[in-house]
């Protein structure tokens, strides 16, 4: 049976110009580095799609295996990246409400031990990802390190608030050892209206595998 081609992703428009402490200019560059994981993951889909067409899809087949392990380092960037940029908003300026924030005193004792975990995670040596995630069965919420885009990421978790602490995220604005800094100023750019969507599309996905 012949495989269908799948369309291409494109590369999605995010107004962050005047954040509060991230340059327009470290948001142009990262601009810039999100469009290589678009870029690179059409490309990997295309170089996959032509490998099972001629059926060379084979984990004998040194070209298959890595174009296919590094499809998801590739996927992975592109969408963590579209989750950081929705979820900041120039003049941002809010706190979580209503049942957002039931959720994170339910799940953290309250949001500003939440906050103080998500930051703790946030601020550990390397780079990678601070994840807030929702658990699909126990609906209950908690953060983790994401290293390599697809590494340590739990799997049918709901990201919910998405932070990139790679050092190109920052070091544009602020020396690595100012990285605390910019863990305030990404905070202070947090849409949390953003964020309670993604919580409320989360908790109206029935669990798989569960019983209505």
């Amino acid at each position: 049976m012949a495989l269908l081609s799948r369309a291409p992703y494109k590369v999605k428009d995010f107004k962050l110009s005047g954040l509060t402490g991230i340059s327009d200019q470290t948001m142009d560059m990262h601009f810039g580095l999100y469009k290589g994981y678009v870029d690179n993951t059409n490309k990997l889909t295309e170089q996959l799609e032509e490998l099972a067409k001629n059926g060379q899809a084979a984990g004998s087949n040194p070209a298959y295996a890595e174009l296919t392990r590094r499809l998801g380092f590739e996927y992975n960037g592109m969408i963590l990246h579209e989750y950081y940029f929705g979820n900041m908003k120039p003049k941002a300026g809010a706190q979580p409400m209503g049942n957002l924030k039931q959720a994170l005193e339910s799940s953290f004792g309250s949001v500003e031990t939440f906050m103080t975990d998500f930051k703790a995670i946030g601020g550990m040596r390397g780079v990678g990802w601070a994840i807030l995630f929702q658990d699909p069965v126990t609906k209950t919420m908690s953060n983790h390190w994401v290293s390599l885009h697809q590494d340590g990421s739990p799997a049918g978790f709901k990201p919910l608030l998405v932070m990139d602490v790679w050092e190109h995220a920052f070091l544009l604005d602020y020396k690595p050892a100012d990285k605390a800094k910019y863990l305030d100023a990404f905070i202070a750019n947090i849409d949390w209206d953003a964020v309670a969507q993604r919580f409320q599309a989360a908790g109206a996905e029935r669990p798989i595998g569960l019983a209505a």
